[in-house]
């Protein structure tokens, strides 16, 4: 007996690798101590990609282990030696397997189909040694770039199973020995209820045509809202493109199936849309037992003409046949499954415009912030002049100086970038 519990909702906490410092260093021979700037860049963090893996079936794997981090970037050696990059870090997970934002919920991104490979976050590049700054007017630069600092990441993976048909009913009707009879796949089979706790999935083959088929565990009136397991696996659903929901035409547990076929319908209707959408194709299992044959009747007067209905014995293989038939033949009519298009970009890493905020704070000092004076404190050496050139030729061209002057800042008034303060000049 397999007593490995399904896990399909994960809370994982990423970060994309640093990139390594570049190096700031010199030539030097003996009787020549300073030959050239010589320092080396500095290697790339290692980025974190997500890949749709088929063989994979369930997120239990990040069950217990919630923290992944990919490698950093090596620091820059002399001799213009590059330093080596971190190593990219890949996270298999089943197909159909969202990533949404936990703050927001907003989705980032699918992985939908086998073998899909998505960047989730990109790698700090690597910062430039003291090589790189070189010109025809600075032959020594004493300063090299810092590698780009990543940030931590929480994400939820959110597993909504990938299928062609979904099976849907209350529990013990038998959709585990149904799939059980159309396909390959062997589920836990018992009679009792909620003996399927997790979705089981299975290839249907009739002739050179197939599809997959997927056992939803049994749901109850009140899903919907929480009830039995109803919100841990009615999302499995929204990815099917057609429902053959199962009733007990019997009424061996004292149920009608009429009742129950219309308590199912509405906990998918109040649940989505989308779900009360999705044709269905009704499947009266247990025919053969007593009682059955006077039920069959009564529920084909009542539905007959608003759905297919098919009489089956799932235990003995009998009807299956015909149900399998008419799957397929509703299926070529329907559009292929698509993957569920992002909310917002999934590239989580800030790699686009540099921008500056600028306050006035307490003590009168205009204080700049943002992802431009960050890369600026992680790149300038202060006690170097030519670093200080490049400072102030950056904040020039980016209008920083310009933005200071129209918020009112005059010659010698304190502007603060990071922990350093400097007087204004225009």
């Amino acid at each position: 007996m397999d007593n490995k519990p399904f896990t399909d909702k994960v809370k994982i906490h990423v970060k994309a690798g640093d990139g390594g410092d570049g190096m700031n260093s010199f030539k030097a021979y003996k009787g020549k101590p300073a030959c050239g700037p010589d320092g080396g860049d500095g290697g790339n963090g290692g980025s974190i990609y997500l890949v749709a893996d088929e063989n994979v079936h369930d997120l239990l794997a990040y069950r217990f282990r919630h923290k992944y981090f990919a490698a950093n970037g090596e620091r820059g050696g002399s001799n213009l030696k590059s330093g080596k990059s971190g190593e990219d870090l890949v996270l298999k997970v089943p197909c159909g397997t969202l990533v949404r934002d936990p703050e927001t919920n907003k989705i980032l991104c699918d992985a939908f189909s086998h073998g899909q490979k998505i960047l989730l976050l990109a790698g700090g590049r690597g910062g430039k040694g003291n090589a790189r700054f070189t010109t025809a007017r600075r032959h020594a630069p004493n300063f090299s770039q810092k590698g780009v600092l990543t940030k931590p990441h929480d994400l939820i993976l959110e597993l909504k199973v990938v299928a062609d048909v979904g099976l849907v009913g209350f529990p013990n009707v038998g959709k585990s020995t149904l799939l059980s009879k159309i396909s390959a796949a062997k589920p836990k089979i018992a009679d009792y209820h909620f003996t399927t706790l997790s979705p089981n999935l299975g290839v249907v083959k009739y002739y050179d045509d197939s599809f997959v088929c997927a056992d939803i565990p049994g749901l109850i009136e009140g899903a919907s809202r929480g009830a039995g397991l109803g919100l841990d696996f009615l999302r499995h659903i929204e990815r099917t493109r057609m429902i053959v929901h199962v009733v007990d035409i019997s009424g061996c547990e004292d149920r009608d199936p009429v009742d129950d076929f219309l308590k199912i319908n509405a906990e998918l209707a109040a649940y989505s849309e989308k779900l009360a959408a999705l044709p269905q194709l009704i499947a009266c299992n247990k025919a053969d037992l007593l009682g059955a044959e006077e039920n069959f009747k009564r529920f084909c007067k009542r539905f007959e003409g608003e759905y297919s209905i098919f009489a089956l014995s799932a235990v003995k293989g009998e009807g299956t046949e015909e149900l399998v038939r008419a799957c397929l033949e509703l299926l070529r009519t329907l559009p292929p499954a698509e993957p569920i298009p992002p909310d917002e970009d999934f590239l989580l890493e800030e790699n686009g415009e540099l921008e500056f905020f600028i306050e006035r704070d307490e003590e009168g000092r205009f204080v700049l912030t943002g992802s431009l004076i960050d890369m600026l404190c992680r790149n300038v050496v202060m006690n170097n002049p030519d670093s200080m050139m490049y400072f102030e030729r950056i904040l020039k061209q980016r209008g920083v100086f310009r933005a200071l002057a129209e918020q009112g800042c005059q010659n010698g008034d304190t502007v603060a970038v990071g922990e350093t303060e400097f007087e204004f000049v225009e």
